[in-house]
């Protein structure tokens, strides 16, 4: 049995399309104006068929960029289907002419979309610079004889308009590809990427730990601020526990006493407390860890 691959199942697509025949100008507009003005299905599918070998045509052009031809038609089956939507024969201008815009950008989105995994070209401006970059620096390269230098890079960012940077920044996406983290790497496959990469965050071990310890600590410190007296615990919450500090101004005018006292009091507080700690712990510095 033979196989068929994808690109091979495109390339079948692309020679049925091109053995329809042609439509004459009359005939296209008869179709048109069937589909428009009675939504005539036999009148669509025999216009959409027709131009089949525009889409594919179009597709083969953008086969480079490694993307199946089969999609592609796909895609751009979906832009001729817009097209004939919102075609007006009363312009007298082309169907092909008209659909092949949308054609085009159809499959220009489903490139962009499927392309790489990072997002690229979001901004028209990319976008324009995505599809004509390998195009400017083939011809750039061809004149110099040598790779895209930097004035060949200012040279393309002059004739698209955009910034050098854009320019330098699609280059090297351009030059890159995917790669999954489960490749393996070597010839023996025993290790992939994502066997490189280290988590450098705590691990959950670490994290319960952390939580467990801080707690206690939070506990350590209401025991000890119990046994202080009510002013010289409401001066160390007040200094040190809180985010918005009070000065010593503000608890001296609060406590009806001079900011010297409230001073004194809170170096007092802080001497109970260290005693208290010492006294609890072997190691204060258990405290701290």
């Amino acid at each position: 049995m033979t196989h068929i691959s994808p690109n091979n199942g495109g390339m079948r697509l692309v020679r049925n399309a091109m053995s329809v025949p042609m439509l004459t100008r009359e005939r296209e507009m008869d179709l048109a104006r069937a589909w428009r003005d009675k939504e005539d299905e036999v009148a669509l599918h025999e216009l959409i068929n027709a131009y089949g070998r525009l889409v594919a045509g179009m597709a083969v052009k953008f086969r480079n960029y490694g993307l199946p031809v089969a999609d592609l038609i796909q895609e751009g089956n979906v832009g001729l289907m817009q097209a004939a939507s919102r075609f007006e024969p009363e312009r007298e201008l082309r169907f092909s002419t008209y659909a092949s815009w949308w054609v085009r950008s159809a499959m220009q989105d489903y490139i962009l979309r499927n392309w790489s995994i990072v997002r690229t070209g979001t901004t028209s401006s990319q976008k324009s610079l995505f599809f004509n970059l390998r195009r400017l620096r083939a011809k750039i390269e061809g004149k110099t004889g040598g790779v895209l230098d930097d004035a060949g890079r200012q040279a393309i960012a002059t004739e698209l308009k955009v910034p050098k940077r854009d320019v330098d920044g699609m280059s090297v996406r351009l030059a890159a590809s995917d790669q999954s983290l489960n490749a393996p790497i070597g010839e023996e496959g025993d290790l992939s990427w994502q066997d490189y990469l280290v988590d450098e965050r705590p691990n959950p071990e670490a994290n319960a730990i952390a939580t467990k310890d801080g707690e206690t600590r939070s506990n350590w410190v209401k025991s000890a601020l119990s046994e202080l007296p009510t002013r010289e615990e409401r001066i160390i919450r007040a200094r040190l526990l809180q985010d918005d500090t009070l000065t010593l101004e503000a608890l001296g005018a609060e406590l009806g006493v001079s900011k010297e006292r409230v001073r004194q009091l809170e170096k007092r507080a802080l001497c109970k407390l260290k005693e208290q700690f010492q006294a609890s712990f072997k190691n204060p510095d258990d405290f701290l860890n």
